[in-house]
């Protein structure tokens, strides 16, 4: 067979579904060859679209996504994305085509260094340079992607090795490598410390909403009665409807959930990444007593030193913990603080109050099934989804916090449609929308229906409002914008502007629940 076929029965190996990218003239066996295939090749409309698309489809399945670009400048186009799942933590392989090895060593038309531009963005990375490679560097790259803690790998695969003839086969797919039991010596220290503490908490992170984490983890917090915040990658570890949720570290009105882990003498951190939020906001006398629950060591950092770390499977250590901690109930030290939090994220905004994100989130939330996906795009209304979308179930509320890339909504709003079978939603500001909006015709041409929410103010405005904070003024951050519900209705798609706070809640119960593309528009 060709090398490109044997590549393809490799993916078809691994189970891929669906591979997002754009064509290429150096792509063109490896095309043919997943044309033979029962995978489907998605073309996007640019490949940072289709690696956002892999990225979220890694982060709701836990299998890799896949994005593909050919040489030059569809390989540079994909970084991003691809830097966005590393680190979100989210599992992805990228494979980019390559011209013929025969001229990479002299300058040659579209030939960059791909590798090399890679690897300080992804876990592995390798040109396959001869045929016989392929089975070992396609296992490889996705046992690398999917293996705790899971994050990008990438492939170069030049024109005339594709074009090869090899007799091989894929090889066979394992079970995944799973991390050990936790020590009894940590696991030991670990419940005497939150046992003694005056005020516990639970810092749930990106990793407690892998794997089945969350379910250890809540079953944890039910018989403990100990409170929990989350990162905002963390958010639906624990259904903000329990009594010991505070929602995310800057929720509530007086951000409850910053003042309760100022307060704990005592933060159990699941699967946290300090990517996500800096500690030194929230340990910033260093004086905390801290237990580090992931499937790797902390990172060395002087405001996030464990008293104890438990690098170990993170399911397994809390459900350990939780028998260690029969017949211990936490201080009812915050209880008050749920019911705070609760009230300010569910107030309903008064009929002539302007419209604004925080408004909005309630009708969004009512709207939505407990399943729904909610995939927020990165800007001011990202920070009010984060603090005040009630969440109740793991990985219905997609943010990038680790790279914060703006532009994933859209995409990730196709690749959560085709991963789901619930409603998707996408939040989105004017300026991350436009970056990527040209996929919702990947959307229509797929027949997918989800609904996108654009909240309009013709600005950059987290960066103005950062500006006017530090300096009093703004500068570079305004814009202008088309008319949003013409060019929804170009695509072929309904587009809704409502007018009062009535027409919100009614626009959004009317299509969020429906199988139609959607875009509604909220200009604040």
């Amino acid at each position: 067979m060709k090398a490109s076929d044997l590549l393809v029965q490799c993916l078809e190996a691994e189970g891929v579904e669906y591979v997002f990218g754009l064509p290429g003239e150096e792509l063109e066996d490896l095309l043919f060859s997943l044309q033979k295939s029962d995978i489907e090749f998605i073309p996007t409309r640019h490949e940072q679209g289709a690696a956002f698309m892999a990225d979220v489809h890694g982060r709701l399945t836990g299998k890799a996504g896949i994005c593909l670009a050919t040489l030059g400048p569809g390989a540079s186009n994909l970084i991003t994305g691809v830097a966005d799942a590393q680190l979100d933590k989210s599992p992805l392989v990228a494979i980019t085509g390559q011209g013929g090895r025969e001229r990479l060593h002299k300058e040659s038309h579209q030939a960059l260094d791909i590798v090399q531009m890679f690897e300080p963005v992804v876990k592995w990375n390798n040109q396959i340079a001869e045929a016989e490679t392929i089975p070992e560097s396609v296992r490889k790259a996705f046992k690398l992607a999917q293996y705790e803690k899971p994050g990008a790998t990438h492939l170069e695969f030049p024109e005339d090795v594709a074009a090869e003839t090899i007799e091989a086969a894929p090889l066979p797919t394992r079970k995944r490598v799973c991390r050990p039991d936790p020590d009894r010596t940590s696991l030991d220290r670990a419940a005497d410390l939150v046992s003694a503490a005056e005020a516990p908490l639970v810092l749930a992170g990106n990793g407690a909403v892998r794997t089945p984490a969350a379910r250890r983890l809540r079953e944890l917090v039910e018989q403990v009665g100990i409170p929990v915040v989350s990162t905002y990658m963390g958010k639906g570890a624990v259904s903000d409807r329990l009594d010991a949720s505070l929602m995310t570290l800057d929720s509530g009105p007086d951000r409850e959930g910053a003042t309760a882990i100022e307060r704990a003498d005592c933060v159990l951190a699941v699967g946290y990444d300090i990517a996500e939020h800096d500690p030194k906001s929230w340990n910033p006398d260093r004086d905390k007593t801290i237990v580090h629950v992931d499937h790797e060591p902390a990172e060395v950092y002087e405001h996030y030193n464990p008293d104890v770390e438990i690098v170990a499977d993170i399911s397994a250590t809390l459900r350990d913990l939780r028998e260690q901690l029969d017949g211990v109930t936490a201080p009812s030290w915050c209880r008050d603080l749920h019911e705070r939090v609760v009230d300010d994220v569910s107030r309903e905004p008064a009929p002539n109050d302007p419209f604004s994100v925080e408004g909005t989130l309630p009708y969004l939330r009512a709207a939505m099934a407990d399943e729904d996906v909610l995939i927020s795009d990165v800007g001011s209304h990202k920070v009010a989804i984060a603090q005040q979308f009630r969440t109740y179930e793991p990985n219905t509320c997609i943010i990038s916090n680790g790279l914060a890339s703006m532009g994933i909504a859209v995409p990730g709003g196709v690749a959560a449609d085709l991963a789901v079978d619930a409603n998707v939603v996408v939040g989105t500001g004017d300026g991350g929308f436009l970056m990527n909006a040209a996929e919702i015709e990947t959307a229509t041409r797929l027949g997918l229906g989800f609904t996108i929410v654009v909240f309009t103010d013709d600005d950059y405005g987290l960066i103005s409002q950062k500006q006017i904070d530090h300096t009093g003024e703004q500068f570079g951050t305004e814009l202008t914008n088309p008319d949003f519900r013409s060019f929804a209705e170009s695509f072929g798609i309904d587009g809704y502007r409502p007018e009062t706070w009535s027409d919100v809640e009614s626009t959004l119960q009317e299509v969020v629940p429906g199988d139609e593309m959607a875009l509604v528009e909220i200009r604040l």
